[in-house]
């Protein structure tokens, strides 16, 4: 498969994620790389009015795996574990995570993701490492959908 393909079936693959109905957000996938964007809503918040721990952690953690699964093109990803540093609050406004992949071999693949508020300030970054599963990518809800099938 084309690289510009398997990105684009990602990216479709990821619009059919049932927890993306809640957040809304939109994704581009380039080789080793990820954007993610997603507009910050009320329901995002804790109780003080802050953004929740766990947008930070899904943004980040997406924009990571996406990074990485670009270079897999047979198996679905799934993250073996993820390091988040939480270095802003935000109570509003357009969120960016960008990843990039850092290592991609047999035994070991590690991504890393920063996250950006809507003036560009760092609000928190991750790493992760992510492991093939026994599942393959093309039985995954949506991936294929970019060309019409699915």
């Amino acid at each position: 498969m084309e690289p510009e393909k398997h990105y684009r079936n990602l990216e479709a693959m990821y619009k059919k994620g049932p927890i993306n109905a809640f957040f809304d957000p939109q994704i581009t996938v380039s080789k080793g790389a990820a954007l993610i964007e997603c507009e910050v809503q009320e329901t995002f918040q804790h109780a003080a009015g802050g953004l929740h721990g766990c947008v930070y952690f899904k943004m980040l953690d997406d924009a990571a795996y996406f990074a990485a699964a670009s270079r897999e093109r047979e198996y679905f990803l799934v993250t073996v574990s993820f390091q988040v540093y939480l270095m802003r609050s935000v109570p509003k406004g357009l969120l960016r995570a960008q990843g990039k992949l850092v290592q991609f071999s047999p035994g070991l693949i590690v991504a890393e993701a920063e996250l950006f508020d809507l003036r560009g300030r760092e609000i928190g970054r991750g790493s992760g490492t992510f492991a093939k599963s026994p599942v393959l990518i093309e039985s995954a809800a949506g991936y294929g959908s970019a060309d019409g099938h699915s």
